[in-house]
């Protein structure tokens, strides 16, 4: 992998923490029928930061992402989640591990209600702090509990971003993948999701794992990021190693600023 450039002193770096990572990919080669799409993938997620994955679009990322909740499965290598190998499990038991998704596309839905949609989150862990969770969910989106009897389906894009979110937060995971979640939505509504993400890591110290092809959003508040390109890992460095990183500017940061 390429060095990044040197991280200043007032930026804490989380790399070389010598932990053991909540989520660690190992050499993972991932299949569509005889098409490789992940060709032996390696990447940490340390507990308590946010790591992004950047790439052009059909790099693999979603691929990735998909591979960790088990569909599609990994056809070599290992991933671990909280010392677990959940390599080969299947997808519904990975959801209970306290890990949750927000897939690309937002897939929530449609003919359920916001609040419906919500009780499927929470579905996963028996719906036992439901009441506490449709509070905290309505705080962080407020135009949801505006729109808790409305059909998920006739919202507008960016209300079912907020509700593919908030029905993930639902299951009260320790690690929340995020799957493209600016994708095809109004600069003021990606910076208040990019708002949300912060807050939930730095207030409520969750770990998230973000994907995502608004590289300049997601290594300004990732603490370490990795770069992806056709299946494989080129690059990793802090956030703010890889915005300054001349090749990451050439490629992804490019009029990148919106």
């Amino acid at each position: 992998m390429s060095a990044a450039t040197p991280l200043p002193a007032d930026r804490p770096a989380f790399a070389a923490t010598g932990r053991t990572p909540l989520l660690s990919v190992r050499g993972v080669k991932t299949f569509y029928g005889n098409i490789i799409a992940l060709k032996g993938v390696d990447l940490d997620v340390n507990e308590g930061e946010i790591v992004t994955l950047i790439g052009a679009n059909g790099a693999g990322k979603s691929t990735l992402m998909m591979t960790i909740f088990g569909n599609p499965r990994a056809r070599e290598g290992s991933i671990t989640y909280a010392g677990r190998d959940i390599t080969r499990m299947p997808t519904h038991e990975i959801a209970r591990l306290n890990l949750a998704q927000s897939p690309e596309g937002r897939r929530i839905f449609p003919r359920m209600t916001v609040y419906e949609n919500l009780q499927m989150g929470a579905a996963v862990n028996g719906g036992a702090h439901f009441a506490q969770d449709l509070e905290r969910v309505c705080a962080l989106f407020p135009r949801l509990k505006e729109r808790l009897h409305q059909r998920g389906g006739t919202m507008s894009g960016g209300e079912q971003q907020m509700l593919a979110i908030a029905r993930a937060l639902m299951s009260r995971p320790r690690l929340l993948l995020l799957d493209e979640p600016s994708l095809g939505l109004a600069p003021l509504v990606v910076k208040q999701i990019f708002s949300v993400i912060k807050d939930l890591n730095e207030r409520d110290g969750m770990t998230v794992f973000l994907v995502e092809q608004n590289a300049y959003h997601a290594l300004k508040l990732a603490h370490r990021g990795y770069v992806m390109v056709t299946g494989t890992i080129t690059m990793s460095g802090t956030g703010r190693q890889l915005l300054d990183d001349p090749s990451v500017k050439a490629a992804y940061l490019e009029g990148g600023r919106h």
